[in-house]
């Protein structure tokens, strides 16, 4: 950003940002790109070892020091904890990038993992989108960054409940860039494809062609008050094109297949991923 952007983002979003999911893949990659901004950031994670090194990073180049919020989002200790470090702040822009998914055959899924997921990715984000998002327009401004997927736009067999959490995540964010607009609230829905973040080889995956996460966090944040959903870099443009004009019914078995060919081979559900 120039100093013109630089003091129009401020204006919009405040000096304070929260990056949820920061200490790896896009949550990473978008703390990196708000600190070069020149924001003041609270990094939370779970991973508290690797939130401090980033906080570390970031000081060295930009004398900045994020704040560092080691904590579990998916219990409400972890949540009240956000909302108690950041009562006394500034803070404009939310990014909620923390969630993690499962994949492999449904009947072989393992229920505690799936309803760990289910409290990260659609639970925390109501939490935090409510308080926020009630924040935001008492002040009359601020930003919401909420994360989908492409496989959220549609059944996704073998990775069927990870994909119907992303679709709670899109159809709240859309309404909410649309009731909280009028607000001076911008709302974002980043709706990604294959990302190189760790996701694949974690969940057991394999991932071919896939975009960066710094490419997906610098399309996100461009997109920021000017659109409802970004599909960002130029595969998950592709993607979405190629399934968007299929009937929803073959979007769902196209993407089947895409999926099956990503984790052939598997008996049972994966592990869950941080992304």
């Amino acid at each position: 950003m120039n100093q013109y952007q630089q003091e129009q983002f401020f204006a919009r979003y405040g000096q304070w940002a929260v990056v949820t999911g920061a200490s790896s893949g896009i949550g990473e990659a978008m703390a990196r790109e708000l600190a070069a901004a020149g924001l003041d950031l609270v990094l939370v994670a779970r991973r508290e070892g690797e939130l401090k090194r980033l906080a570390a990073e970031i000081a060295g180049r930009h004398v900045r020091q994020p704040r560092v919020l080691a904590v579990d989002l998916a219990q409400p200790a972890g949540l009240a904890a956000v909302e108690a470090a950041t009562a006394g702040l500034d803070v404009g822009l939310v990014v909620l990038a923390a969630g993690f998914g499962t994949s492999g055959p449904f009947p072989g899924a393992n229920y505690a993992e799936e309803t760990a997921m289910l409290d990260l990715n659609c639970r925390a984000v109501l939490a935090q989108s409510l308080h926020f998002g009630r924040r935001f327009a008492t002040n009359g401004r601020g930003g919401l960054i909420l994360f989908g997927s492409l496989v959220g736009f549609q059944g996704a067999p073998t990775a069927a409940h990870y994909a119907a959490t992303k679709a709670y995540v899109q159809t709240l964010g859309e309404a909410l860039h649309v009731e909280l607009a009028p607000r001076g609230v911008d709302v974002l829905v980043s709706a990604p494809g294959p990302v190189h973040s760790g996701f694949g080889a974690r969940a057991r995956m394999r991932m071919g062609a896939a975009e960066t996460p710094a490419t997906v966090a610098r399309a996100t944040l461009k997109a920021l008050g000017r659109r409802m959903t970004v599909t960002p870099g130029m595969l998950s443009k592709f993607l979405t094109w190629s399934l968007m004009t299929a009937p929803r019914p073959l979007r769902t078995r196209i993407m089947g297949r895409i999926m099956g060919g990503m984790t052939r081979g598997q008996a049972q559900a994966a592990a869950p991923v941080n992304g």
